[in-house]
């Protein structure tokens, strides 16, 4: 039978850890993106935006090798080779004179750390399934985002002390902490009768009953766009709290508020979904985000940016919806597919980021001056996903 550690606590914990470095790795750069750029000679401040959007990218590449691989190794080895990866790639950060090698480093970072992200969810998938997988999923979350709400004032402490390559040596030894950790206390979860060769052939079989099964497909279309749409947030929250609205001081403890407004829906969501079960709740909270989105567009469609603290209520109006969305929407895509969890991780991570990305950098090109195109750009996106969702459930009614 698959094991894990000694208590449920210490396995929460440990698989939020390792979600957590894509977390630092992120966030804890937002504060420094204006110092970076200038470093780096880039010529426009929207630029600076892909120093975070590209990292996503290597986080939707990367599981196509270490989804397989893990299916076919076991869950631990891919997990260490991962953050070999990312312990190269922070380097090459460290030492890039321009945008494009800096860009380059950061794909790099999130193939790396694919690894610990998607074998993550499949180490999940080997012990729970259905509900009880989203509530160890939520729980996950929960502490996951105790990283973001305390990684953009880190990143601010250290350039404030040291300098900006600092940031990266930090992310290092956090990751070679958590891999330590990783190595000690997570006994592997695969049992060797349930491996995959890591084949051609296999791989293609795999990814045609993934794109068979309609749940799967359809959450994980539903999955880009909400995904794209929070990357616009996050990719443009340092130009939107410091460039549009002069909160440089500010913007790491804004950062942290929003954060806890995710946390918060994620944490209920532990809760209720036992309750109300995933689809439920993913559905109110699709038309949440969607009719916020819509009241903001018609109420600022000047274009004019509101107080900041009109701004911060939308937002964390916002982020409690998809606190409710993120792991259930992960669940529900995986639930059919839990056979071979680590290949499904891999693909449905792959489609969504590859929707993601270019929903975010396309968004994010019209962000100079005012916040409106973030909420035009939540509105489409929920939106669609809302038809998505619609078609799901009409499919699964008439089969």
């Amino acid at each position: 039978m698959p094991t894990k550690p000694n208590s449920q606590f210490e396995f929460v914990a440990l698989m939020a850890s390792l979600m957590s470095v894509v977390a630092l790795a992120v966030d804890a750069l937002l504060p420094a993106l204006d110092v970076i750029g200038i470093a780096i000679g880039t010529q426009h401040a929207v630029d600076n935006q892909l120093l975070i959007i590209m990292i996503f990218l290597g986080l939707g590449i990367g599981p196509l090798l270490f989804g397989p691989m893990s299916d076919s190794v076991g869950r631990k080895p891919s997990v260490y080779l991962g953050f070999v990866v990312f312990l190269i790639a922070s380097a090459i950060c460290v030492y890039a004179e321009s945008l494009e090698v800096m860009v380059a480093g950061r794909i790099l970072q999130g193939v790396g750390l694919s690894a610990p992200r998607t074998i993550c969810i499949a180490i999940i998938r080997d012990i729970y399934s259905g509900d009880y997988m989203a509530r160890i999923m939520s729980f996950v979350t929960v502490v996951f985002l105790l990283v973001p709400i305390v990684a953009p004032a880190l990143g601010k402490w250290i350039l404030d002390h040291y300098n900006w390559e600092t940031i990266f040596y930090v992310q290092a030894v956090i990751s070679i902490i958590i891999g330590i950790w990783f190595w000690v206390r997570q006994p592997e979860t695969l049992e060797i009768n349930k491996r995959i060769p890591f084949t051609f052939n296999r791989f293609s079989l795999a990814l045609k009953e993934i794109l068979q099964h309609k749940q799967t497909m359809g959450y994980t279309i539903i999955s880009g766009f909400v995904v794209g749409s929070f990357m616009v947030y996050l990719s443009a929250s340092q130009q939107i709290f410091d460039m549009q609205y002069g909160l440089k001081e500010e913007f790491p403890y804004i950062f942290a508020g929003l954060a806890i407004a995710i946390g918060s829906a994620i944490f209920l969501n532990g809760t209720l979904v036992l309750r109300l079960g995933m689809r439920k709740l993913v559905t109110t909270a699709l038309f949440a985000f969607f009719a916020i989105s819509l009241a903001y567009v018609l109420l600022f469609n000047s274009g004019e940016n509101p107080d900041i603290v009109i701004l911060v209520v939308f937002f964390a109006l916002q982020f409690f919806a998809i606190g409710f969305i993120f792991g259930n929407l992960r669940a529900l895509a995986m639930e059919p597919v839990g056979h071979i969890a680590g290949i499904a991780a891999a693909i449905t991570g792959l489609i969504s980021t590859l929707m993601a990305v270019p929903i975010s950098t396309f968004v994010g090109r019209f962000l100079e001056t005012s916040t409106l195109p973030v909420f035009i750009g939540f509105a489409i996106c929920s939106g669609i996903s809302i038809l998505v969702l619609w078609v799901i459930k009409r499919r699964r009614i008439t089969t």
